[in-house]
């Protein structure tokens, strides 16, 4: 490996068996996947490790050129240190004293300690498994304004996962006719459906148009909750690449007597939630992930439990750590496609205190309020009894060809998801569910997905 003359490897790595004292109150930790050519030998990796801890800390430098400078012996104090390296899985944690980072600056805090390694010479691919905050820097970001509880609150539900659809198709449909999809929704099944989202791909088009669709289902929604006394649910997509418009479409769901908001946070930015939390719009944040696949991948075969990583890239769980920190109030975490993985989401979103694992670092909380786990794209009511069974009740569940491809129509469709509920929550199985009442919705989409062999 090639390095500049001056690089002292050995100093940016820690003796064997080293931890930081008090992670919580002094350090930043990293834990860090590598995937580097097999002939790399293991004081190559050594060598590697301790770049990457230098890199993203102090950097290096020329002594020729900084031997004068007071800074010198203040660069030599804040420097990373790199511990627990594991050659045959090749791993290894970073730990940085808290004081190199600004508080309440998640980009400064992401391109320190990964934004500057994506270009290492040596490595063919790079995964940031977690990232353990200390407690400042947890109090320093502004967190869930409302989070499960809070929100219940607003939906008036206490327990129990909350439904919601996407109308199909997703693009095509003019306002009035998702408005009138949506009045489908908000009064099926005696008002026990909870409501809809916008698609992810559709925020302002000459079909249909933003404030036009707001004020449509808001109105719906507002008529249908006073005269069945339940709150629907409708989640607006304000995504754009200008700030300004996001919060005037904010503005303007608020106007309309709108609860939550949309955002695709990883096409709008990291910056745009939080400061959409910052200012405090008094709405409900949901976060999207669209594109969310470029940068932060599962665990999954070929990723970490073969031990190779073929890209850079973030992982789910360090991004649904970001996004609990930065305010959102649910976070899309996809389907169960990865059942290890997801309750490391799940866990990040919600527990007070995260437990390390083998690929994680845990985290304590320090009292941020828990996020909801959105459990999407669910293909059939079959898919409700694992996701309730997998996360627990604190989730929503969201389903478009679930619902709306219930050959009996929408409302059964619903009203198979629900009953799909009653079955998990009663610990029961679908079998029993269809030889006990098989004129019900649940027993036709059972039949028409072949859900029992």
């Amino acid at each position: 490996m090639m390095f500049k003359s001056r690089f002292r490897h050995e100093e940016y790595l820690a003796s064997k068996g080293w931890t930081p004292a008090k992670p919580d109150k002094e350090s930043l930790i990293s834990f860090l996947d590598l995937d580097v050519p097999k002939k790399c030998t293991e004081d190559e990796f050594k060598q590697i490790v301790a770049l990457c801890a230098a890199r993203s800390s102090v950097g290096l430098w020329d002594d020729d050129y900084t031997k004068d400078l007071p800074g010198l012996s203040r660069a030599k104090n804040l420097k990373a240190v790199a511990f627990d390296l594991n050659f045959a899985e090749k791993t290894f944690k970073i730990a940085y004293p808290k004081e190199v980072f600004e508080l309440g600056n998640m980009s400064n805090i992401l391109s320190s300690v990964v934004g500057s390694l994506w270009n290492i010479e040596g490595i063919n691919g790079l995964r940031c498994l977690d990232i353990r905050f200390p407690e400042d820097l947890i109090k320093s970001f502004p967190g869930p304004q409302f989070g499960i509880y809070g929100t219940r609150e607003k939906v008036l539900q206490e327990e129990g996962p909350l439904f919601v659809t996407v109308p199909l198709p997703q693009i095509g449909l003019s306002a009035r006719e998702e408005a009138g999809i949506a009045k489908s929704i908000f009064t099926c099944c005696q008002g026990e459906y909870h409501g809809i989202q916008d698609p992810e791909n559709l925020t302002d088009t000459s079909f249909n148009k933003f404030e036009e669709r707001c004020k449509y289902i808001l109105n719906i929604k507002e008529d249908i909750e006073e005269k069945i006394s339940k709150k629907k649910i409708y989640i607006p997509n304000i995504s754009h690449s200008s700030l300004e418009k996001m919060i005037e479409r904010s503005d303007m769901i608020k106007s309309y007597g709108g609860e939550w908001l949309m955002i695709d946070t990883v096409t709008t930015g990291f910056s745009a939630l939080h400061s959409l939390r910052d200012m405090n719009p008094g709405l409900i944040i949901h976060a999207c992930r669209g594109m969310n696949s470029s940068f932060a991948n599962e665990f999954g075969q070929g990723s970490y439990e073969n031990g190779e990583v073929k890209s850079f890239s973030i992982s789910a769980v360090l991004n649904a750590k970001i996004h609990r920190l930065l305010g959102a109030d649910s976070f899309d975490g996809g389907n169960v496609s990865n059942q290890k993985e997801s309750k490391f989401v799940r866990d990040a979103l919600q527990l007070d205190t995260t437990p390390e694992s083998a690929v994680t670092l845990g985290q304590n909380w320090f009292g941020m309020k828990p996020v909801w786990y959105m459990v999407s794209r669910l293909a059939h009511p079959g898919e409700v009894l694992g996701a309730l069974s997998h996360f627990g009740g604190d989730i929503l569940l969201q389903s478009s060809e679930g619902v709306i491809g219930h050959p009996w129509g929408l409302e059964a469709g619903a009203q198979a998801m629900l009953e799909a509920k009653e079955v998990a929550l009663g610990r029961g199985s679908l079998e029993e569910w269809v030889a006990s009442n098989p004129s019900s919705a649940l027993s036709k989409a059972v039949a028409h997905w072949k859900l029992i062999p």
